[in-house]
């Protein structure tokens, strides 16, 4: 801090913690040793994780004022924060929102005392007879610290918690403080154990943030998938299946039509797509390794006396597929794809909406390839996600992930592969950022988000490396040039672009508002006849925009004409078609267009043929609008 005062009091003002030689570091505590430094500001990611952590112990320091109880588990998120209190027998009732205010009151009185962040270094002994009063403590300090080691602390006012930090100077360099909601949890994320209460908060250096972020909230709240969902009657879920979408006709029809859009692409890009059973015996997933670290979250059951279970993912089928017989290098590169339905037992509590479910489908892929292949096959991958996301008028970041500490197989096969993947980055001409140490044990990975409408990022696409899976399946092909009888290993690449189809579908239904474009609409026109004499016609009409492929619907009710359109505007149909005693006698539909304005208060009349072939131009070019 001292360092950062003798530069300016702007940037002692702004800076939220420090980097010494890499590693984050308290502002104020004294450097050990010299090395290099960097004085970080909200601006970093980094910061942002550092400035909500100690926002959180703010919020711990309300909840536990507020409600009594316990504290239990906290953490920040992408935007903001949230702490696990386990309410006092005297409590009947959970969290509400007639709690943010007193909440927020008690966050601001912490915040205006200024209460210093204290770093303390204490041994398991010490920490157990700190927080012998709180179970749920305890049982955090027994998993997580080891006999006869020590664990850093952090005391904050009347809190003291285990947190590796580091925190900002003081709880007066939190400006502007605000309780979001509340929702239930398990302690651990584990439904056998005892129920908590999660309270999520948000924080920034100025108040104009915390205004700008409400405002989006608030959009975010208007573009919600489960309520544009509802009333478009897309989808709905029901306690006889949790998390599991029942997705409706029109709901149907999206999904469908996205399923049809990656299968166009794969033909384009000379993928064979393949289909896998749902149930396999768990000695696949053991051979696999998946079994060591998805057994919890695998539907099980026993069939004719052993144990099966419901697939997670579909990689170690394709791996039986590719091994199946012997492989020769001129089959490579082999690209498996598969929309298979995949199960995950994820907790009730982590459930929500389309973005997290039990039961969901992917456009999932596995490469298998040469290691002189992976440059173009990334670059293959690459070039699909920017067709794929372009359509839907996404912007995506690229980072790549490198070889972290616990990496298996050879160094010679990671630098190369590596490197390779960074060739095809370089190639590829994205902005692309290094993420060392981060990649999966099994290989490096380029990490993909997409910024939506309202400038959330969202992580979909995934492309890995994989050198453990044929290693554990023994997957070989023969070299070239191997009259002897010479065997190599393939490498894998696992591959999704939209990735679950109905986190997708959520995150395109927040992104177009529900205005969806005409090639993925399920209300793509609607016929509005004048009068009673022109049903019939409109019915035809509807017939011949029906055989032609569009999704139409005729309404024929007793409201007004001006109603009619009104209530085709609200559903978002794309097209409105209004047929009177002229157009019938013409051949021909009045057409007013949801996304052109100039066409609202009188439409273009056109023949029907002709209308038809407009509407097959514009369902062909995929375009937003």
């Amino acid at each position: 801090m001292d360092i950062a005062c003798g530069i300016s009091k702007s940037l002692a003002k702004r800076v939220v913690v420090a980097k010494v030689d890499g590693q984050l570091w308290d502002v104020q505590r004294p450097l050990e040793s010299s090395g290099s430094l960097e004085l970080l500001d909200f601006e970093s990611d980094e910061a942002k994780q550092v400035y909500w952590r100690s926002s959180a112990f703010i919020l711990g320091e309300a909840c536990e004022q507020h409600f009594g109880g316990y504290l239990c588990e906290t953490g920040t998120q992408q935007d903001g924060f949230f702490y696990d209190i386990a309410m006092p027998e005297t409590r009947t009732s959970g969290v509400s929102q007639t709690d943010f205010a007193p909440l927020e009151a008690l966050a601001n009185r912490a915040i205006q005392a200024k209460q210093p962040f204290e770093r303390l270094v204490a041994t398991k002994e010490d920490l157990l007879r700190m927080f012998a009063h709180n179970k749920y403590k305890t049982r955090l300090i027994d998993g997580q610290v080891s006999e006869g080691d020590s664990a850093v602390v952090y005391r904050c006012g009347s809190v003291i918690d285990i947190s590796s930090g580091p925190n900002v100077p003081h709880t007066g360099s939190i400006t502007a403080f605000a309780v979001l909601k509340n929702s239930a949890s398990y302690f651990l994320g584990n439904s056998s154990n005892d129920s908590l209460q999660r309270v999520y908060g948000i924080s920034f250096p100025d108040k104009k943030k915390l205004a700008e972020h409400q405002e989006l909230l608030e959009a975010a709240a208007r573009r919600d998938h489960r309520r544009i969902g509802r009333e478009q009657e897309l989808f709905f879920f029901n306690q006889l299946s949790p998390g599991s979408a029942f997705f409706l006709p029109h709901g149907a029809r999206i999904y469908n039509t996205l399923i049809s859009f990656i299968r166009g692409k794969y033909w384009e890009h000379g993928f064979e797509e393949v289909v896998t059973p749902n149930m396999f015996n768990t000695e696949l997933w053991k051979q696999s390794g998946h079994w060591q670290k998805y057994q919890d979250v695998m539907f099980k059951l026993d069939v004719d006396k052993e144990q099966f279970a419901l697939k997670p993912m579909n990689c170690p089928g394709h791996c039986l597929m590719f091994g199946l017989r012997d492989r020769s290098y001129r089959e490579l590169p082999l690209r498996f794809a598969d929309f298979g339905v995949l199960h995950r037992n994820e907790a009730s509590g982590a459930l929500s909406g389309l973005t997290r479910v039990r039961r969901f489908q992917q456009d999932d892929a596995h490469i298998f390839c040469m290691q002189s292949q992976v440059k173009s096959e990334i670059m293959g991958a690459l070039n699909l996600l920017k067709e794929v996301y372009g359509v839907f008028g996404f912007t995506f970041k690229l980072k790549l992930s490198t070889r972290p500490e616990n990496y298996i197989g050879e160094i010679g096969v990671w630098d190369r592969a590596e490197q390779q993947l960074q060739e095809a980055l370089d190639e590829f001409g994205a902005v692309w950022e290094l993420n060392p140490g981060d990649g999966a044990f099994y290989g490096p990975k380029i990490d993909i988000t997409i910024c939506d409408a309202l400038g959330r990022d969202q992580q979909c696409a995934t492309i890995q490396l994989d050198f453990q899976l044929p290693e554990r399946f023994q997957l070989q092909f023969r070299a070239p040039g191997a009259d002897d009888g010479e065997f190599q290993r393939p490498v894998i690449i696992h591959r999704a672009i939209l990735g679950s189809v109905e986190r997708m579908i959520a995150i395109l239904t927040e992104h177009f508002a529900g205005k969806w474009p005409l090639w993925l609409s399920p209300r793509q026109v609607m016929v509005v006849p004048v009068t009673g004499a022109v049903y019939e016609y409109a019915e035809r009409v509807r017939q011949q925009l029906h055989a032609a492929g569009f999704y139409v619907d005729v309404d024929v009710g007793a409201d007004t004409l001006n109603k009619k359109i009104r209530n085709a505007e609200l559903a978002q149909y794309n097209f409105i078609c209004v047929v009177g005693a002229r157009e019938k006698d013409e051949g021909s539909v009045n057409v007013r267009s949801r996304d052109d304005a100039d066409t609202k208060a009188k439409g273009q009349t056109v023949s029907i043929d002709a209308f038809i072939g407009k509407l097959g131009a514009l369902k062909n070019k995929q375009l937003l609008a």
